[in-house]
């Protein structure tokens, strides 16, 4: 039985492969693209890991990472939502593919609330993948008005 921890500097190399690996199962970009993100995510993520704004969740068992997803504290406006000017976002969830189908992304969907609840913030977001989505709806997520424009190619 795997066990959750918490993230450490050292563990920038797992997170950031895990993320590489999220998208490329998902074809959404070229792996030329994937090297590039890659390059700016991890001192991206290894400074947002140090000033705490960055909770990576990890479940390990036999010294190996096998599921992984991070909570990203971000400021925001207060709103008539949630007057709080902090929100979390949820992003990497990610399980090796030798781990699939034991419940480990759910494991750590419940974990990752339990922070946001325990650090008291009131609205939590992602974005979801065709494979993603059923397990967070089951949860409780619902889809929003939100859109975007992509200013870059």
């Amino acid at each position: 039985m795997p066990t959750l921890r918490h993230a450490t500097l050292a563990d920038a190399d797992i997170i950031t492969l895990h993320r590489h690996q999220m998208f490329a199962d998902n074809n959404f970009a070229s792996e030329d693209r994937f090297a590039k993100m890659d390059a700016t995510f991890k001192p991206w993520l290894l400074a947002h890991l140090a000033d705490n704004t960055y909770i990576g969740l990890l479940l390990v068992e036999d010294g190996k990472v096998l599921a992984g997803a991070g909570i990203y504290l971000l400021d925001f406006p207060p709103h008539w939502m949630d007057i709080e000017p902090r929100r979390a976002y949820l992003l990497n969830f990610y399980t090796a593919p030798e781990a699939r189908g034991h419940g480990y992304a759910n494991q750590l969907l419940r974990a990752a609330v339990h922070e946001c609840r325990h650090l008291g913030i009131g609205v939590v977001t992602l974005h979801a993948s065709q494979y993603g989505r059923p397990i967070y709806e089951k949860f409780g997520f619902k889809s929003s008005t939100e859109m975007m424009l992509r200013l870059t190619p």
